[in-house]
């Protein structure tokens, strides 16, 4: 891999290194060149920021060292934004949320000035500013400007604000992402555990504390209601339904913080259940006992399902290491005894501190910082050390950045939370035990060990709304203290430091985190100009624990519903603060500070990005499988074997190399595309259907309409016999009947041989709309008739034919047909004068139209 070109000297030439106080080398930036903006950033044009955020201050023209990018830099009330200088586009690596800087540091760089010259290059001003999430990213600003000292006030006022309520999320409020009463999920699952589902939760149940449901063994308890009972416990507990609340309130008193043991996962089968608890009393004699705290432990250890009598095993999992649980009995603390506890088993897992984590945390970052390919003293790993490469060169170098990733611990102690975890799920699941675990004060190694332990019981957990059910249980109701691990302000706004028994001077004391003197990190410029923590209770605790799931997800990739990034992103969000979720140190906390009603929900914000692009959103891991791992995950210890986390670890100082997950980009836009595929199937489907059903519409109106023609025709086809029948009637009368196009019928009476007289008695037409039936004939039926008077035609033949064949006629010679004689002119044929009701009215014998007598 080959670095991307830096940008050149504007100066021109070859830039000659200037060495920094304690530092490695550095390429020479021209600031007189950058020339700073004229206006500022308009807050009308500034589309990018949130809801309620606020510009507090900006710098023009400065550079982002770590990519030699120029551009402005501004800062929020809730983040710090890098702008690139020509597209005003936000650059990601330059721009992060507030509450995810650790450290903020001024940096003065002394240039060396040419020989038999004066000085007169000023020094470079620089800006480290250290996150929480791995980055490390150094600004320069301009010389002879106070861009820098105001953009660092800025971030000095707005890291770390005096009170809770000037953090962005309670500045910004719910918004959109409105939260439910966190009490409310955590009595879902307390039901979920103990078999009581079919119950609803409900703001009732919790006025009246009426939630106290039970099953053959185990209760929720109402005892911590109002927090009397412990303050960082959550105010329902799942207890031994054998233990009454008295006794739960004496045995509270053996354990540190009055965190007794309490159940925090069932098995639905063999009864099994993990608990959790802090360290015991016993003293530094270890010889203090409490005869209700041993009662409520046996009673964790319920009889074996199907083996009456037989009591189930417990095993007490103690986090620290051994000589650490034996330090803490000085201060009171220390471990159980199993000759105090029937049918128990005391484990220790030799599992660090919260100083050793945040150490281990910071030497990691530091290596990422020195071997990446963007670190924040400009240069690439491929140029330190006197220009080696990984081709070849001083490869002792190499070695030497392997052995510092070691060095750092991380993944030991990665490895080490995955191992005991595992351990105690093969307990459970494999010998229907029970495990008590607990550490100091239960609420970091404890939660860790406890929570990770049920994600690979319970497949519940693996998916979207089980693993929000499970940090909020273990991780937020249980206490653990965000605020003090994040260094943010508590409910009081003062110091948030507290006391912890487990910081005992066994452990060992690490120095700070080591500055690289050959590699190039910036020292700080004096004490009083770097902004660190004031606490020294910080820990990435909750960073490590997602890390495991991280493992767990790559070990088996089809167990998890989620991806590798919503891990990052719900990582981000947590290390943001910009949601109430997961600020304070207790459920009692916030709820004093209604976060959930005064602040954003982190879950709301999540889940709205999910149904922004259902399953295909890059949240959804596209190999979940759920009939494959439908039991639990019991990892042997060779798979565990932790590495380093590309998503996370890398994806600021090696962002090419971060792009583990390309292999599943490239499933997700196979899948996206066979999805659109799919989809275009089913409108292809929809349509033929829809064309069919069209066909089968027309086919059946073709139908009918061939059943109406040939019905037509057949009407045509009799009127037809019809008309020649009365043709041949009215022809014998000595008329001439005309049949004519134009719908006409007409009656033509001849006066003489030479000159006729025609009368138009009738003139009839079938139309269409007299009768649709015969709309599809293409002329219409017409009759013309011409009568000839007998007396200008005194020897007309039809006379005599009439005489001598009609029936009608009398022996006199008279005729009885209605009205007069059928060949006369005058009254005779008055009924046809207007129409042909008279034929209606005729009285003919079927033998008239007899064509033999014709």
């Amino acid at each position: 891999m080959h670095r991307p070109s830096r940008a050149a000297p504007l100066g021109g030439g070859s830039p000659e290194p200037e060495k920094m106080e304690g530092a490695g080398s550095w390429d020479v930036l021209e600031w007189n060149q950058f020339e700073p903006m004229s206006t500022s950033v308009s807050l009308g044009k500034c589309d990018f920021l949130l809801e309620a955020e606020q510009v507090v201050a900006e710098g023009h023209g400065v550079v982002l060292v770590n990519t030699d990018e120029a551009g402005t830099v501004i800062v929020t009330n809730y983040r710090i934004l890098f702008l690139s200088e020509g597209t005003r586009n936000i650059i990601p690596l330059g721009t992060l949320p507030l509450a995810t800087i650790e450290k903020i540091s001024k940096i003065a760089v002394k240039g060396q000035s040419a020989p038999r010259q004066p000085e007169k290059n000023p020094s470079q001003r620089l800006l480290q500013v250290i996150g929480k999430d791995m980055r490390i990213i150094v600004f320069g600003f301009r010389p002879r400007t106070k861009q820098r000292r105001n953009i660092y006030e800025a971030l000095l006022r707005c890291t770390k604000p005096a009170v809770l309520w000037d953090l962005y999320a309670f500045v910004s409020g719910p918004s959109k992402y409105r939260n439910t009463n966190p009490k409310l999920r955590l009595l879902v699952e307390y039901f979920r555990l103990i078999g009581r589902r079919p119950h609803h939760a409900s703001m009732s149940m919790l006025e009246d504390c009426s939630f106290t449901l039970a099953n053959e063994s185990w209760r929720i308890s109402s005892v911590n209601a109002n927090y009397t009972l412990c303050q960082t416990y959550p105010f329902a507990l799942i207890v031994p339904k054998c233990i009454s609340d008295e006794e739960i309130l004496q045995a509270s008193n053996f354990r540190a913080r009055g965190r007794l043991p309490v159940v925090t996962w069932c098995h639905p089968g063999t009864g099994a259940v993990l608990a959790r608890s802090s360290q015991p009393l016993v003293g530094l004699m270890m010889n203090m006992r409490s005869n209700t705290d041993e009662k409520l432990v046996a009673a964790l250890c319920s009889n074996l399902s199907g083996v009456k009598g037989t009591q189930r095993k417990l095993y007490i999992a103690d986090a620290r290491p051994r000589k650490n649980a034996l330090a803490n009995g000085a201060m009171g603390g220390g471990s159980e005894s199993s000759s105090n506890y029937l049918q128990s088993e005391i484990v220790f897992f030799g599992i660090d501190n919260i100083h050793a984590m945040r150490e281990s945390l910071a030497r990691l970052r530091e290596y990422l910082d020195t071997h990446g390919a963007t670190s924040s003293d400009g240069l690439s790993s491929f140029l330190r050390h006197g220009g080696w490469t990984w081709g070849g060169g001083n490869l002792s170098s190499m070695s030497a950045s392997v052995s510092t990733l070691g060095d750092s611990g991380w993944l030991i102690h990665v490895q080490s939370v995955l191992a005991g975890s595992a351990w105690i799920a093969a307990r459970v699941a494999l010998e229907s035990a029970s495990v008590l675990v607990h550490c100091s004060d239960g609420w970091d190694r404890t939660t860790q060990l406890v929570s990770l332990a049920s994600l690979l019981l319970d497949p519940y957990y693996r998916t979207f709304a089980g693993f929000q059910a499970l940090v909020e249980k273990d991780w937020l109701a249980f206490g653990h203290p965000f605020s003090d691990r994040f260094g943010l302000p508590t409910t009081s706004g003062g110091d948030n430091t507290t006391f912890e028994l487990s910081r005992q001077s066994s452990t060992g004391s690490y120095s700070s985190s080591p500055m690289r003197q050959s590699s190039g990190t910036f020292p700080t410029q004096a004490p009083g100009s770097s902004h660190s923590q004031a606490s020294n209770n910080c820990s990435p605790i909750f960073l490590q624990w997602v890390d495991c799931i991280s493992q767990l997800l790559r070990m088996y990739p089809f167990a998890f519903e989620f991806s590798s990034t919503f891990l990052v992103d719900f990582l981000d969000c947590v290390l943001s603060s910009r949601f109430g979720n997961f600020l304070c140190n207790s459920e009692k906390e916030r709820q004093q500070c209604s976060t959930s009603e005064a602040c954003g929900c982190l879950w709301a914000y999540l889940e709205d990005l999910r149904n922004s692009e259902g399953k295909s959103h890059v949240h959804y891991n596209l190999f979940y499988d759920k009939s494959k791992h439908n039991g639990p995950l019991l990892p042997p210890a060779a798979a565990l074997a932790p590495t380093l986390w590309p998503q996370f670890h890398l994806r600021w100082a090696c962002p090419s190399e971060a792009q583990a997950g390309e292999l599943e980009a490239q499933c997700r836009n196979m899948a996206m595309k066979f999805s659109e595929l799919q989809k275009a199937k089913e409108v292809a489907e929809r349509k033929a259907k829809e064309v069919a059903a069209a066909v089968e519409s027309l086919s059946a109106d073709l139908r009918r309409e061939r059943q109406l023609n040939a019905s037509a025709v057949n009407l045509a086809k009799k009127a037809s016999k019809e008309n020649a029948a009365i043709k041949r009637a009215i022809q014998s009368l000595g008329c001439k009947v005309h049949f004519s196009g134009n719908g006409d019928c007409t009656v033509d009476i001849e006066a003489n041989p030479t000159t006729s007289q025609q009368v138009s008695l009738y003139s009839y037409s079938k139309r269409e709309s007299d009768d649709p039936i015969q709309h599809n004939e293409k002329s219409d039926l017409s009759v013309s008739i011409t009568v000839v008077d007998d007396e200008v035609l005194p020897n007309n033949p039809i006379n005599r034919v009439c005489e001598s064949l009609c029936p009608m006629r009398t022996r006199d010679g008279g005729c009885r047909w209605p009205d007069a004689g059928c060949a006369q002119l005058g009254s005779q044929f008055v009924g046809l004068r207007a129409n042909f009701d008279a034929f209606d009215r005729l009285s003919i014998y079927d033998s008239y139209f007899d064509s033999d007598k014709l």
